[in-house]
């Protein structure tokens, strides 16, 4: 199959089969096709953040805290200043004035934090994507930041929802777009962090390799992997599902060899370009424990975690009781529906990510609360919750998810961005 494909909506869409496209008469024709295919993804999605967001707006403005906070950690002037913060204030410097990294010992300093915090932790697509658009369209970097986030909230809905279709059909597609406007840390996808483009190059990396078109697999996943660290996992998957289709073929060969070629280079790229700036080779991972406590750790802290809040007690590293508890029961719903995902037979690159983003996430020491944050990208545990929502009417599950929506101005954006530090 070539490296090719259409924006054109198809005729109709089954489980587990292809979408075909058909020819159009004119522009006008494929254009009303177009939105009458994908406009109740877009505006279901669209509707279930608007409210969530609003919910989300009123909460701050209501608590009123973050007008005596530093702009840079949770403050601002207005409730919505307030997305650009923690790593969002990084990510405009970086827009701004671009990387100088270095490793530099914080004076006198022992224990976790060692090193100052620098920009060369946060991976370059989002910021230089963000400088893009400001130097496009005037926008000034906060509000380019934005936009480039809504509008790749929207672009990984969409892919979300191609996945999803192919396991369950239409009104599947829809529920998975839909849980992807409400899931735990949905609050991130409206705001000046990098989640929302990074995961819209995942859902359309893992969409390429599941219909045979390696060369844009290999392209989205380059770029995925300049945009965070844990799109190693989106890597490996590729790489696997590249091997087995080899291992299946004899002929089309070229295309999975040069995704896996291609797909590495974006994330190796930066990490030894950072390494060589700072004339250390493992100067990325020295700067991620010495100035934010995280590294590898094989899932010492998530069982500390765990196994503290079972008996009440709120004293392991970065303790935050409100987000924690969003945080675990994350996790405990992850482990819910793996077993329904495997059930499902998903292709290799879903299930392989999945379970690569839940080891790296799990297995890490950081600030346990950021979990729901750190594991949007397991998408495709959106399938078997989104298959057996399918069997609801459609008011009916535009109700469920829209209680969802209010209620995830709450647990998906206000915890994390004013009860914890996301």
């Amino acid at each position: 199959m070539s490296d090719t494909t259409t924006l054109a909506p198809p005729v109709s869409e089954t489980s587990r089969e292809t979408s075909t496209a058909v020819p159009y008469r004119d522009v006008g024709e494929f254009l009303r096709r177009t939105v009458r295919y994908y406009g109740p993804v877009l505006a279901l999605y669209g509707v279930l953040k608007l409210i969530g967001f609003s919910v989300f707006m009123y909460l701050l403005d209501s608590d009123g805290g973050f007008r005596t906070r530093n702009p840079r950690f949770g403050g601002g002037a207005h409730a919505w200043d307030v997305l650009a913060t923690w790593d969002g204030w990084w990510y405009q410097q970086i827009a701004a004035h671009g990387y100088h990294p270095a490793l530099v010992q914080v004076p006198g300093a022992t224990g976790l934090i060692t090193l100052e915090g620098n920009s060369a932790a946060f991976f370059p697509l989002y910021p230089a994507t963000m400088r893009l658009v400001s130097d496009a369209t005037g926008l000034g970097l906060y509000g380019s930041g934005m936009l480039v986030s809504v509008v790749a909230s929207f672009a990984a809905a969409l892919g979300i929802y191609a996945v999803t279709a192919r396991f369950g059909g239409r009104r599947a597609g829809l529920a998975a777009a839909g849980l992807w406007a409400v899931w735990p840390g949905s609050g991130l996808e409206w705001s000046a962090y990098s989640e929302s483009l990074y995961i819209a190059l995942a859902v359309w990396a893992c969409h390429a390799v599941m219909t045979d078109r390696w060369l844009t697999a290999g392209v989205l996943t380059f770029a995925a992997g300049l945009g965070r660290p844990t799109a190693v996992a989106l890597i490996a998957a590729l790489a696997v599902a590249a091997l087995q289709t080899l291992h299946r073929r004899r002929e089309n060969l070229a295309g999975p060899w040069i995704a896996m070629a291609i797909a590495p280079l974006g994330l190796i790229g930066y990490l030894l370009w950072v390494g060589n700036e700072m004339g250390d080779l493992a100067g990325y991972f020295k700067l991620q424990s010495g100035a934010w406590a995280h590294s590898f750790d094989y899932g010492k802290q998530t069982v500390d975690v765990f196994s503290s809040m079972a008996v009440g007690h709120f004293d392991y590293l970065f303790a935050c009781p409100f987000e924690d508890i969003i945080g675990v029961a994350v996790v405990l719903l992850a482990a819910l529906l793996i077993p329904l995902l495997i059930r499902l037979r998903p292709p290799s690159v879903l299930l392989v990510h999945t379970l690569l983003t839940l080891a790296l996430v799990l297995g890490s020491q950081q600030i346990f609360g950021n979990v729901s944050r750190y594991l949007l990208p397991c998408f495709p545990l959106f399938i078997p919750l989104a298959v057996k929502l399918r069997t609801l009417g459609l008011p009916t599950l535009c109700l469920v998810l829209g209680i969802a929506a209010v209620a995830s101005g709450s647990y998906g954006g206000y915890v994390l961005f004013e009860v914890g530090v996301p």
